[in-house]
């Protein structure tokens, strides 16, 4: 989040910096900064976006502790059965049944470029490995985060929110996954309101 701060910060004021030089410069020096004009623009636009998926997953993290998982079942096409758009999956047991695999998918694309480059079918060998342990703190059958670990294997790293993709009004799913009242309290803590 700090990092996020600072590149906001960074962005809007190298575009006033630079706003700023060109009022008192030749008009051709317009032109030079043009580039940094649009992009600025864009990496604000970009940073901004960032607060509201990082307040999000912080709520996910209060509520759920992190769990080290090996060799969890993943694609990048698109699950059976899920509603709405996907951009790759994950799947994990289910907390009432540990036999039962339950998927959690990526429904947005925001910063996701890191994951589909190693989900993909034809990644090389060694950018699959690097999603063989990863970090995941949540319910997989309401709403997660995963995380890839640091080189050491001590931290996560590279955080993004996975979620159920079940269409609306669909909690004929949640019972039948075992989902109790203090499961439900917990996934409304960490964000999610599921309609029963």
């Amino acid at each position: 989040m700090s990092l996020n701060i600072a590149g906001l910060v960074g962005w809007v004021g190298g575009w006033i910096a630079l706003l700023g030089i060109s009022t008192e410069t030749p008009n051709w020096v317009v032109w030079v900064f043009m580039p940094y004009f649009i992009y600025g623009f864009y990496r604000a636009y970009v940073q901004l976006r960032y607060f509201p998926a990082a307040l999000r997953m912080r709520r996910i993290m209060r509520t759920f502790p992190w769990q080290v998982r090996n060799d969890a079942p993943h694609g990048l096409a698109d699950y059976p059965g899920v509603v709405g758009p996907q951009h790759g999956w994950f799947e994990f047991p289910n907390p009432a049944d540990p036999a039962q695999q339950l998927p959690l998918v990526f429904t947005q694309h925001f910063r996701l470029n890191w994951w589909t480059r190693r989900l993909a079918p034809r990644a090389k060998p060694q950018l699959k490995a690097q999603i063989e342990t990863i970090w995941f703190a949540g319910d997989p059958r309401m709403i997660g985060i995963i995380a890839a670990p640091t080189p050491n294997g001590r931290a996560p790293r590279r955080f993004q929110v996975l979620d159920q993709g079940l269409g609306k009004g669909d909690g004929s799913r949640l019972t039948e996954w075992g989902v109790t009242p203090e499961d439900l309290e917990r996934g409304r803590r960490a964000g999610v309101t599921p309609n029963l």
